[in-house]
């Protein structure tokens, strides 16, 4: 029993891009990667499924999950600040009550 060889999406474009730009037949390139056609269309869909996502605005919502996460980032760096001066302003009270005015 065979298996199946699994191909990276590297690989998957450039077997794509043999036949978009260099216009080498899907027959030909089945044959020497040892595909199907059906799976060489089925790579064919979701790249230009995935060029109208890119295209029609739908990355901004890459971006905004971007903008997001640095909302999270900068409410934690605060809160991280608010517990340092909370904690500095402790530990100078400390000392001074151990020490005496510093």
């Amino acid at each position: 029993m065979s298996r199946r060889k699994r191909y990276t999406a590297t690989q998957k474009v450039k077997i794509l891009r043999e036949h978009l730009e260099n216009q080498v037949p899907v027959s030909e390139l089945c044959k020497r990667h040892g595909i199907q056609p059906t799976v060489f269309y089925n790579w064919k869909k979701q790249l230009f499924e995935g060029a109208l996502e890119t295209f029609s605005g739908s990355h901004k919502n890459g971006k905004n999950a971007t903008e997001r996460k640095n909302k999270q980032l900068k409410s934690k760096l605060t809160e991280m600040r608010e517990v340092i001066s909370w904690l500095s302003e402790d530990n100078l009270k400390l000392r001074k009550n151990e020490y005496g005015e510093i």
